[in-house]
């Protein structure tokens, strides 16, 4: 039995580098899974993680148990919910199950408000806080996301930059990302959106990052990303399986830059009115 004073979960992502490669297989395979694992048997995880029964075995004593019942007992324990504090999804729940005659639209905002319900937790609450303390505390932060998520490092910009100078956005090009993290002071952060499939660009970013003692904001959508253990703090939010949607990471956008807001709220409406007259004043936006 594990006896440690921290989550199993946390015992994996801690240790999972350190193990050899079936091992390490086995470890991203439970982080992605858990919440399932905690109810089948030892064969069926060796058949579906595809490694041996004494690669989970060795992986189970690395942990610290002697025995798979523990471990499955731990991760079953772990994985049980609390109550969601989101009840947007009761706002569906009236909608007669019409199978493939379902409308697209429907289905997809079905699909997104279960994805925002789930992504809400006692978790994502805590380090969201963690996380505007970490942005109010920093000289600058720096943004960065690659491939359909550089899409959400530039809403990220565009929303807080309406009123927070201190943002730089280094999805533009990547070229030269490693030149521009070396001229990071210790008190500048990084915002990173790290979604499967990882690439090298940001693994890249983040390690040398964590090597010069920067802080990361890592955005990401499951507790085996590579670069997990380099994080101050992981927001991790709910992908889907079926359909690509980045839903719940705009909220939590929308979310951060809403609470950043108000915490500076008095400077931050006296920017906005300020960029409000002036796009006014020189016909940018339409008034009456």
């Amino acid at each position: 039995m594990n006896t440690q004073n921290q989550s199993i979960i946390t015992e994996i992502i801690n240790i999972k580098e350190s193990l050899p490669k079936k091992q390490r297989q086995l470890c991203d395979y439970i982080l992605k899974n858990y919440q399932s694992i905690g109810l089948i048997t030892i064969k069926e995880l060796s058949h579906d993680a595809k490694v041996g029964v004494s690669t989970i075995m060795r992986t189970v004593n690395a942990l610290g148990y002697n025995h798979f019942n523990d471990l499955r007992k731990d991760l079953y324990d772990e994985s049980v919910p609390a109550n969601s504090k989101w009840t947007l999804k009761k706002s569906f729940s009236d909608i007669p199950n019409e199978g493939e005659n379902v409308p697209t639209l429907v289905q997809v905002s079905k699909e997104s408000i279960n994805l925002l319900d789930k992504s809400l937790d006692s978790t994502l609450l805590e380090n969201f806080e963690a996380t505007i303390d970490l942005i109010r505390d920093a000289s600058h932060v720096n943004v960065l996301g690659s491939r359909p998520y550089k899409a959400m490092a530039l809403y990220f910009e565009q929303l807080l930059g309406e009123f927070y100078s201190k943002i730089r956005q280094l999805s533009y090009d990547t070229e030269v990302l490693c030149d521009r993290i070396l001229q990071f002071e210790e008190d500048e952060v990084l915002l990173v959106f790290a979604f499967e499939p990882y690439t090298n660009r940001i693994i890249e970013a983040v390690t040398l990052a964590h090597e010069l003692g920067i802080k990361i904001i890592l955005i990401t959508d499951h507790i085996s990303c590579p670069v997990i253990q380099y994080a101050s703090v992981t927001l991790k939010v709910e992908v889907s399986e079926e359909k690509f949607s980045v839903v719940p990471i705009i909220v939590l956008i929308e979310a951060l830059v809403i609470e950043l807001g108000k915490r500076s709220s008095e400077e931050s409406i006296k920017k906005l009115k300020k960029l409000e007259r002036t796009l006014i004043e020189k016909n940018v936006t339409f008034s009456y």
